[in-house]
């Protein structure tokens, strides 16, 4: 029973607190995990959880931009809500109307890599990062891509 009750509280750290449900029109697409949304007659920025797309001035990083514009720029979508980042933007999945979940359909086709630091538990988009890997969609088709964590340290 003890290892139970650890294991459903080490289940429920990895997963962040849903901090609301709410839908909007995408206005804008800032790089391949960031966009804004109209929510309440104004624009507010948020950041796609669980994954991390080259910047946009990194390799990759346009394309990246092109690929998230191409599935949500001036459509409706859904939010599921998270808390917010250091920089203020609210961290969210995205959904569109035909439930496509946008944060996994990035990883998905090889855009993005899984944010491990701050999605641990995340098989759905860990298996779907490997797939891209190993089918060398996106920017895996390049052997040794940088993270964008890393392009960011230098």
């Amino acid at each position: 029973m003890r290892f139970l009750l650890v294991a459903l509280f080490t289940v429920l750290l990895a997963v962040p607190v849903l901090a609301g449900v709410y839908s909007g029109q995408v206005v804008g697409v800032i790089d391949g995990d960031t966009i804004d949304v109209l929510h309440n007659g104004k624009a507010e920025r948020i950041r796609l959880n669980g994954i991390d797309c080259p910047e946009k001035s990194q390799s990759y990083g346009q394309k990246a931009k092109q690929a998230a514009s191409a599935l949500v720029f001036s459509k409706e979508v859904t939010l599921h809500t998270f808390e917010e980042d250091k920089y203020g933007r609210t961290i969210g999945n995205v959904l569109l109307a035909d439930g496509t979940n946008v944060n996994q359909e990035l990883v998905k086709e090889g855009w993005c890599w899984w944010y491990r630091k701050y999605a641990p538990g995340n098989t759905v988009l860990e298996g779907l990062e490997n797939e891209a890997r190993e089918a060398r969609k996106g920017l895996w088709v390049d052997p040794q891509p940088v993270p964008p964590w890393q392009w960011r340290k230098r």
